[in-house]
């Protein structure tokens, strides 16, 4: 055997063209034999077809294939019939549809893609129209009504339906990650070409440039949520002492209606529209008339003569609504003109609020805050600057060691009802900033695990901050949102920042912000065993007692269940 194998290499040395020769053979002989077998395999799934009414389809389908050359009569195996064959005749029969569509062949997969994205481009022309590319600045933007930013997964979508859910007829992209909604459009159109960032969230789409915003008009069918679903009833107040100071535009309207004067104050860009019997008043909320003392709102209820089941107030005692326009005294943010020299943190367990804070720590100062960890995503640019960078007001902090708590000159600390925080935590952990956890979490081993690891954490967080903080203001969560003038002017007394009261009034319009969870889905029970209760209301009084022992006003008495 071995003096013949000998023989055959000595042979086609000396005739490699004939070596060459023969492996081309036994290639083309393979191959033959591969298509063959794939042949035999259609023929075989035909045969198999059980449904007596789909035989006569299988024979055109056979036919069709017999007409055509080899070559693609292998490359265009129908889809379903694979399917077939692969799964054998017990399986379900393809559909009529599935069937009549596979004899197009691979290319009609790829014509209705093709289709498919056509239609979806349609759909987003249809759900917005690109208007153009406009100026943009800090002190006068283009379209004033409510904004958020996305460093991370901003798209054209996300801030078109946005805008167009708060019932505005703009929306505006600028930097790749800013979303401004707006009914006007307050700025010069520039060349298309200046708009040049991609989106954060989508690199095939503009959103913007530096100082400029690629602006849609979104679809007319909003006009209803814009006319009659935007306002926010604020109550019932007296008319102030100086009406044409405090509401400077105004209008007499004999069939008077919410709804006419709402509109009357968007078009005029003014956040208040302000009822008065037969009168439209329109303006800011001022010193002059802060909103800030309710009536008892059966003063107000006189009927609106173009409206009958709606109250248009009187001439003494206005219906105060908030439109949709936003504000802008104090939506205007930029990093400090000099470096800080001490470093305050805004310090609080996950879950306690604050994303919340900073934003209304921004609005109030006008400068950004920071963050001790990097989440670009989340917020604002300040997100993206080294915590020690020195640029911003404050820096947001979770941690609690020593360590990392005496690297901040003084901190606000800001204190959460546990049994919220815990859940809030729970929900961004894993339903994201503002997404929710699913029912399968809160029911598996996740949820009891998670209390167990986090309300420690809960309460040594507090101790740490009182015991190795410095010069350390705690303010609770919870009177920040029932009295939020008094306790943002404490938070920004601490910063060290001179502001305006009117501007603390602007903030009360704008405390919300994009950073609230929506009630749609929240638990429609109680996720605390007894003993989960039993473990945290010790962590409660430890808290408690920690906070008197300061000279500190003790946890709110809401911590406690009832």
């Amino acid at each position: 055997m071995a003096k013949l194998l000998v023989k055959f290499q000595r042979y086609f040395r000396r005739k490699p063209i004939r070596f060459f020769t023969l492996i081309a053979l036994y290639l083309t002989a393979g191959s033959l034999v591969f298509l063959h077998t794939g042949f035999t395999s259609e023929t075989r799934v035909s045969e198999n077809a059980p449904n007596a009414n789909d035989g006569a389809r299988d024979g055109a389908e056979m036919q069709y294939l017999g007409t055509v050359p080899l070559s693609r009569e292998f490359k265009e195996t129908p889809e379903s019939l694979t399917t077939v064959r692969r799964y054998g005749s017990w399986f379900k029969n393809p559909s009529k549809d599935s069937l009549g569509r596979s004899k197009v062949g691979d290319y009609g997969g790829t014509w209705s893609r093709a289709l498919k994205g056509r239609n979806i481009r349609e759909k987003e022309e249809e759900r917005a129209k690109y208007i153009g590319c406009y100026v943009d600045n800090t002190h006068q933007r283009a379209l004033r009504g409510v904004s958020f930013f996305d460093y991370k997964k901003m798209t054209l979508f996300r801030c078109q339906d946005n805008c167009a859910e708060r019932g505005y007829l703009y929306a505006g992209l600028e930097f790749g990650a800013e979303c401004y909604c707006g009914h006007k459009i307050q700025a010069t159109n520039v060349s298309d070409l200046e708009c040049n960032m991609e989106c954060k969230g989508e690199k095939s789409n503009i959103c913007g440039g530096v100082n400029r915003l690629s602006i849609y008009r979104l679809e007319l069918a909003q006009e209803s949520a814009r006319r009659y679903g935007s306002a926010i009833f604020r109550g019932c107040f007296r008319r102030p002492d100086n009406a044409s100071l405090a509401l400077p535009a105004s209008r007499a309207m004999k069939n008077m209606s919410v709804d006419r004067c709402v509109d009357f104050c968007t078009g005029k860009e003014y956040p208040l529209a302000a009822l008065a019997g037969t009168a439209c008043h329109c303006g800011f909320p001022t010193t002059l008339f802060t909103l800030h003392e309710r009536e008892d709102e059966q003063l107000c209820a006189q009927k609106c003569s173009g409206e009958e089941f709606e109250s248009c107030g009187t001439s003494k005692y206005f219906v105060i609504y908030q439109t949709q326009v936003q504000d802008n005294r104090c939506m205007d943010r930029r990093f400090l003109p000099a470096r800080a020299k001490q470093l305050v943190a805004l310090a609080s367990f996950p879950g306690a609020g604050n994303t919340w804070a900073r934003h209304l720590i921004e609005l109030a100062t006008g400068f950004y805050t920071g963050s001790y960890y990097f989440d670009g995503s989340l917020y604002n640019k300040g997100e993206r600057d080294h915590w020690r960078s020195g640029r911003t007001i404050c820096i947001k902090t979770h941690e609690s060691g020593q360590k990392e708590i005496e690297a901040f000159d003084s901190a606000i600390l800001l204190i959460r009802n546990p049994y919220k925080a815990l859940m809030a935590e729970f929900n961004r952990k894993y339903g994201g900033h503002i997404g929710f956890a699913s029912h399968a979490h809160w029911k598996g081993k996740e949820w009891p695990e998670f209390v167990k690891n986090y309300a420690p954490w809960w309460a040594t967080h507090t101790l740490d901050w009182l015991k190795y903080g410095k010069s350390v203001l705690v303010v609770h969560f919870e009177d920040l949102k029932q009295d939020l003038f008094v306790q943002l002017k404490r938070m920004v007394s601490l910063l060290g920042i001179a502001v305006l009261e009117d501007r603390l009034l602007c903030v009360e319009g704008q405390k919300d912000g994009n950073f609230k969870r929506s009630g749609l889905r929240k638990l429609e029970y109680d996720p605390y065993t007894p003993e989960m209760r039993k473990t945290i209301s010790g962590y409660i009084k430890t808290v408690d007692t920690a906070l008197k022992r300061r000279n500190l006003t003790g946890v709110p008495e809401d911590y406690y269940p009832r």
